[in-house]
């Protein structure tokens, strides 16, 4: 009986990222399969914490996502936010909607555009966020200093090589 692959590190065995060097031929299937593997298994063990405070509150990774990008861009429109997570209006619409309703997410009329709907959290939206990004930064800055810094770099290539290009100047956006 095959024991399962459990991304979870075992407490009884030292930690240390150990890597197989990619191979010359990294554009072949299974190293992209590989690379593939590891995105899932470390975002799902990245992310097991912030699901186990999201399913607490009865939110899910949509109602995350909205909440970790309206905290990085405060005053961010709905039209943006739309953009920034690639869903639909309707979709978006439930996640708002629930947000506001819990007291988390609050909306103001644009200044320039009356139509405008910009969003911000509330005191009880920025604890929740602050809590969901601890649970992400432990798990990053674990990751980011067992790797170094230049493994880091390569990291953030592979990822924005992953964004389309029209989007990436979106991306790097959040950064400034």
């Amino acid at each position: 009986m095959a024991v399962p692959f459990s991304p979870l590190p075992s407490a009884n065995k030292p930690q240390g990222v150990r890597v197989t060097p990619a191979s010359p031929l990294f554009l072949r299937e299974d190293e992209i399969r590989r690379g593939i593997e590891l995105l899932y298994f470390g975002y799902t063990a990245m992310i097991r914490g912030a699901d186990a405070i999201l399913e607490q509150q009865g939110l899910g990774r949509a109602h995350h996502r909205a909440l970790y990008f309206i905290a990085r861009r405060p005053g961010l429109s709905v039209g943006q936010l739309l953009g920034l997570l690639g869903i639909t209006k309707q979709s978006l619409g439930r996640v708002l909607t629930d947000l506001s309703a819990r007291g988390l997410v609050e909306q103001a009329v644009g200044h320039a555009d009356r139509r405008q709907r910009l969003l911000s959290l509330t005191p009880d939206g920025a604890a929740l966020e602050a809590r969901l990004f601890t649970e992400l930064e432990r798990s990053m800055a674990r990751a980011y200093g067992e790797a170094g810094q230049q493994a880091v770099t390569g990291f953030w290539a592979v990822l924005m090589g992953l964004v389309p290009p029209e989007a990436r100047a979106e991306v790097e956006a959040l950064q400034g």
